[in-house]
């Protein structure tokens, strides 16, 4: 093959992929909004696909960090492993979030899938290369990092309630805003986690989580048409139980 012939080979690769990037389901929400359509190749030229199965490990407490990723369908939870064997579930990765900037040299969490996930995954020197190149996606890291941290604050003060039914009210309102990311269409909250899961994450028994999930639904503020869905039918009587003092819209605010 000629040089012409492989350069115009190598370009209409590109030109299939960034149709596949303008189409994904993120692309406004993920690292990727950053780019112009016109340089997508520059970020897909480092980009490299991954796919996991439910509970596949993505990574461990303690590996070097070496890539970020960038979740475009499924959902990751992220754990700490405690001394005495048990682990705290510190939260879930949802598409559009991303992972792997906040650690310095080691990731301080284990990360596995909750169900089939698909992710982009971009070596870190790279990506700071083309963040010196391309501001705008520098701002949208920055951008994403602050929600993020937004997002574990809002989560510290959720788990420091000290009843239960406030931690899970809490909790289903912030899975929702940042699910959404806009207001609600009367669409009904997947929670693709287990109870189990939730109640890693919130510091409670499987028990305790089914009978506030028992209590919501008799007090008519939710719906559940099944164990993986949840509609929540009053927004701002859950924020009342969940007291964080504060409007549903404004959590939505906080959403990357």
């Amino acid at each position: 093959m000629g040089a012409a012939a492989g350069f115009r080979s190598s370009l209409t690769l590109v030109r299939k992929a960034c149709g596949a990037c303008r189409e994904c389901d993120v692309r406004h929400q993920a690292l990727c909004a950053a780019m112009a359509d016109d340089d997508l190749h520059r970020l897909e030229g480092i980009m490299s696909p991954t796919a996991l199965q439910p509970n596949q490990t993505l990574l461990r407490q303690g590996d070097p960090c070496r890539k970020v990723y960038s979740l475009t369908s499924g959902m990751l939870r992220l754990f700490t492993d405690l001394p005495d064997g048990r682990r705290q579930i510190t939260g879930f990765l949802l598409p559009g979030d991303y992972l792997g900037l906040v650690d310095d040299h080691v990731h301080s969490q284990s990360a596995e899938a909750v169900v089939a996930s698909q992710l982009c995954s971009f070596p870190i020197r790279q990506i700071e290369l083309l963040m010196g190149e391309f501001p705008s996606l520098r701002d949208r890291l920055h951008r994403m990092t602050r929600a993020a941290l937004r997002q574990a604050h809002d989560s510290q003060l959720m788990l420091g309630r000290l009843a239960p039914l406030e931690k899970l009210a809490g909790f289903l309102l912030m899975l929702d805003a940042r699910a959404n990311r806009q207001p609600r269409g009367g669409r009904a909250l997947q929670l693709a986690m287990s109870r189990t899961d939730i109640a890693d994450h919130l510091g409670l028994t499987i028990e305790t989580v089914s009978r506030c999930f028992t209590r919501l639904k008799m007090q008519g503020l939710i719906r559940l048409p099944d164990a993986h869905l949840v509609e929540i039918l009053h927004e701002d009587r859950l924020a009342d139980i969940a007291g964080i003092g504060i409007q549903p819209e404004q959590l939505r605010s906080t959403a990357c």
